[in-house]
């Protein structure tokens, strides 16, 4: 970034999950007027967006837009095709292989709408809260594959080429553990009643509890000692 210029505008992904929601709260904590963009892809659990419409308005985002794109056209993962989602798996089990839930080549698309996003808006920061440790083995959330876009996006775009500015991709979330998140989360007063997390909720929304989205999510918040609100919400739908 050039002498005199200010960091002002931020693109920030945002699917309405834990993970995504504290780093928008991240980012505006750090000042950062928020541009959020959200995916209809054609995942099973589509009332993610609701959920990102609610974390949006509640953050104070300036705008939330939601792209459609069928990934099902592809499938090739249990959240766009009719393979089984995996429920009831431990920890070592969740490690050990790229699981059927990976979509690929997601936050490659996502990230390269982020960014036609921000040469649009001269928005030179993009937010994204990957995580490579409490995390269900996707390839596209490892800091190498973060770093390689980011090389690629200020080459591929005219401010990049032009010698103007250098876009940065934020992950704050990259090193934190899921119980780390939900305390960010917290020490940022988010409202974590309005998220959703789970990959193969029942038609009326409510978490199956079993994915592993659900067990890393009630992991994280049993470890940070915090109820999760979004959970008792769930149960009070339930009764």
């Amino acid at each position: 970034m050039k002498s005199g210029e200010h960091r002002k505008r931020a693109i920030c992904l945002l699917s309405g999950g834990l993970d995504s929601t504290t780093c928008l709260a991240i980012a505006r904590s750090q000042g950062f007027d928020c541009y959020c963009l959200a995916f209809d892809y054609g995942q099973r659990h589509t009332i993610e967006l609701a959920a990102a419409a609610r974390v949006a308005a509640s953050l104070k985002a300036k705008e939330l837009k939601v792209i459609a794109l069928d990934l099902r056209a592809f499938g090739g993962s249990a959240l766009t095709s009719d393979i089984e989602v995996p429920k009831d798996r431990d920890e070592e089990q969740m490690s050990g292989s790229i699981p059927v839930t990976y979509v690929p080549a997601r936050n490659t698309i996502f990230l390269s709408f982020a960014l036609a996003y921000a040469e649009v808006l001269r928005a030179w920061d993009i937010f994204i809260g990957v995580n490579a440790i409490d995390y269900s083995g996707y390839p596209d959330c490892r800091p190498e594959f973060i770093r390689a876009f980011e090389n690629m996006a200020n080459l591929a775009t005219k401010a990049g080429v032009e010698g103007l500015t250098e876009l940065v991709i934020h992950t704050p979330l990259m090193r934190m553990t899921k119980a780390d998140i939900v305390r960010k989360a917290a020490d940022l007063d988010v409202d974590l009643s309005l998220t959703h997390s789970c990959y193969d909720p029942d038609s009326g929304g409510v978490p199956c509890g079993r994915c592993d989205a659900c067990i890393l999510r009630e992991k994280g918040f049993a470890e940070a000692g915090i109820p999760d609100p979004a959970r008792r919400k769930s149960e009070s739908v339930e009764k």
